[in-house]
């Protein structure tokens, strides 16, 4: 009986700890993920943000991608941390919490093999971000790859809205 309780105080402390490690909002980005976001995004307009905690440029566009989809919840707003080293949840989500993103849905790479990742969502993209993909409702893709101009983003909202 004692046995019993230890192990099950043990699997408690151990899904504490874990759960304390990984904010409830970040999702982890693994094999098959990039075909789930498609899916549960069908026929709506969707910016999805390839972006990293290390990445210069990256630091200076969360904020207004996070301006972004407080001004438009019309569209998608879909965050994916593709840092390849370090990739922290922590520090992760606290750019999210002050880029304004961390009501969006929100993922971090959380696979060993991050080209699988890659190949998966464009298999010609070689790691670069900071990356945005545009899908419009009917599944048309267009890559921004660098850091997006916003009015860019602007004009593409606007000809979602309309064809809507």
């Amino acid at each position: 009986m004692k046995r019993s309780a230890a192990i099950l105080g043990l699997g408690i402390l151990i899904a504490s700890a874990s759960a304390l490690g990984s904010p409830a909002g970040l999702k982890p980005f693994e094999r098959g993920t990039w075909q789930g976001v498609l899916r549960g995004h069908a026929g709506r307009p969707t910016l999805v943000h390839f972006w990293g905690v290390t990445c210069g440029p990256c630091k200076v566009e969360l904020p207004l991608l996070g301006k972004f989809a407080k001004d438009h919840p019309e569209i998608d707003v879909v965050t994916v941390s593709a840092d390849l080293v370090p990739n922290l949840p922590a520090a992760t989500q606290s750019m999210l919490d002050k880029a304004g993103l961390s009501s969006t849905e929100n993922f971090i790479f959380n696979d060993g093999f991050v080209e699988r990742l890659r190949f998966e969502i464009d298999p010609a993209w070689q790691g670069d971000i900071p990356r945005t993909m545009l899908i419009s409702r009917d599944g048309i893709i267009t890559t921004i790859e660098g850091s997006a101009e916003i009015s860019d983003l602007e004009q593409w909202s606007a000809q979602q809205l309309s064809k809507h």
